[in-house]
C-alpha cells in the first residue's frame, strides 16, 4: 500500500481539492482523507479574469502561480497535519493545476494547447513530497484532446459484471463517462457534454450574488424559456460528435448574451441554463450509446458539486427515465473527491509507469503515460 494526495482546482475556481488515497499494487484506491482549501476571493477574481484575457502580461501569470501553488502547498498541510500524516509517508503529491484555456483544436489555424497554470517545482519545495504534474499535454501530443482524463478512473472505481453504468462530472463544465460490463470488449466511452455549473454560477452571482445557487433553488423558482434553449442548443459543439472537450472558452456570460434579447427575467434564464445542462447531457448520454450500441444505462452516478443541486439532479431524472441515480458514496466515494482522487490514481499510474489515458476517450494515438515527475 501507498499514500499519495490527489490536488484538484476545477472551473468552478471555489477552492483546492486534496484527496488522501490510498493504493494497492493493484491500483484498488481507497479514500482515506480529504481536505477543502478555499480559494480567496482576490485570487479567485485574478484567475477568471485570466481564464477570459485576450493579453496577459507575464508578471502577472506568474504571480497568479505562485499564489495558487502556495495555496495548494497550504492545502495539502492542512491534510496531513490534520489526518496525523507525515511527509515521507506520502509517496506523490499529483497536482492537476488550474484551468486557464483548452483549446484542444488550437485557435487561428495554430497549434493545440492547454494551459494549466501550476509550478510542481515550487509545491515539491514548499511540501517536501515528490509531485507528478502536467498530465493533459502528453495526451495532447499524441493526438487527443487532452480531456477528460478522469474516465480512467472511474472505469477503475466503478466498472462491473453485467451493467452499463454512467458516471457524470458536474463540475463548472460536465463530462461524462459509459462504463460498458466487465465482461464486454466494448471500449469506455467518455466526452465533455458542455456546461454544468459554469453558467448558472456566473449567472448567480451576477443577480444575487454569491458564488453559487444553494440547491438550485432560484433555478427551481423560474420556468424554462423554451425558445431561449433551443438558441442555446444550436451551439455547434453540442452536436459534435466525440472526442471532444471544452471549457470557458466557448461557454461564458459573454456567449450567453449573445442570445438574450434583454427582456427574459433573470430567474427564468437560471432556469433555462439548468434545463440547458441537464439537455445537453441527456444528448450527450444518446450520442455515447449510439457509438457504444448500448442499452440504457442501469445507473448514472453524479459526482462533483453539481451532485448536491436538487434541482439540476431532477431534470436529469426526468431526462432519464430508465436509469436510477445512484450517490457515489454508494460506491465508497464521496461526490465532491472522485476528481481529486482521480489525479493521486493518476500519479501512481506515472510512478509506475502505467499510461494514464483512455484513446477511446481522448482519441490519442495510443496510450500514453502521463505527467513529469518532480522529486522534493
Amino acid at each position: 500500500m501507498a499514500l499519495f494526495v490527489g490536488l484538484m482546482s476545477g472551473t468552478s475556481l471555489d477552492g483546492i481539492d486534496a484527496a488522501l488515497v490510498e493504493i494497492d499494487a493493484a491500483g484498488r484506491a481507497r479514500l482515506l482523507a480529504s481536505h477543502a482549501e478555499p480559494m480567496p476571493e482576490a485570487l479567485r477574481e485574478l484567475l477568471l479574469r485570466l481564464c477570459q484575457a485576450e493579453r496577459i502580461a507575464f508578471a502577472e501569470l506568474a504571480g497568479a502561480e505562485d499564489a495558487f501553488c502556495r495555496l495548494q502547498a497550504a492545502a495539502v498541510g492542512h491534510l496531513l497535519a490534520g489526518n496525523g500524516i507525515a511527509t515521507g509517508q506520502i509517496a506523490a503529491i499529483g497536482s492537476h493545476g488550474q484551468t486557464i484555456e483548452h483549446a484542444p483544436w488550437g485557435h487561428a489555424e495554430g497549434p493545440a494547447y492547454t494551459l494549466q497554470l501550476d509550478n510542481p517545482s515550487l509545491l515539491a519545495e514548499l511540501t517536501g513530497c515528490t509531485v507528478v504534474a502536467d498530465f493533459r499535454r502528453r495526451d495532447l501530443a499524441a493526438g487527443g484532446q487532452a480531456a477528460p482524463l478522469a474516465p480512467a478512473f472511474h472505469e477503475a472505481l466503478f466498472r462491473r459484471a453485467g451493467q452499463w453504468q454512467l458516471v457524470l462530472n458536474l463540475g463548472g463544465f460536465a463530462n461524462l463517462t459509459l462504463l460498458p460490463p466487465a465482461e464486454s470488449e466494448a471500449e469506455v466511452i467518455g466526452f465533455d457534454t458542455g456546461p454544468a455549473n459554469a453558467l448558472l454560477d456566473a449567472w448567480h452571482a451576477r443577480h444575487r450574488g454569491g458564488r453559487y445557487d444553494p440547491d438550485g433553488a432560484w433555478a427551481a423558482s423560474g420556468q424554462v424559456d423554451d425558445t431561449l434553449l433551443e438558441r442555446l442548443l444550436a451551439e455547434p459543439f453540442f452536436h459534435r460528435p466525440p472526442p471532444r472537450s471544452t471549457g470557458r472558452e466557448v461557454f461564458h456570460l459573454d456567449w450567453l448574451a449573445g442570445h438574450l434579447t434583454g427582456k427574459e427575467r433573470p430567474a427564468d434564464v437560471q432556469a433555462t441554463l439548468a434545463e440547458l445542462t441537464a439537455t445537453s447531457v441527456a444528448l450527450g448520454i444518446e450520442m455515447a450509446r449510439e457509438l457504444a450500441g448500448a442499452p440504457p444505462a442501469s445507473a448514472l452516478i453524479p459526482c462533483g458539486g453539481g451532485a448536491h443541486n436538487g434541482d439540476l439532479l431532477g431534470r436529469l431524472a426526468r431526462h432519464l427515465p430508465e436509469t436510477a441515480l445512484v450517490p457515489s458514496s454508494d460506491w465508497g466515494w464521496p461526490a465532491d473527491w472522485l476528481e481529486a482522487g482521480a489525479f493521486a490514481w493518476l500519479a501512481w499510474r506515472r510512478l509506475v509507469g502505467l499510461p494514464g489515458n483512455l484513446p477511446s476517450v481522448t482519441g490519442a494515438a495510443g496510450p500514453r503515460i502521463l505527467g513529469g515527475v518532480y522529486a522534493p
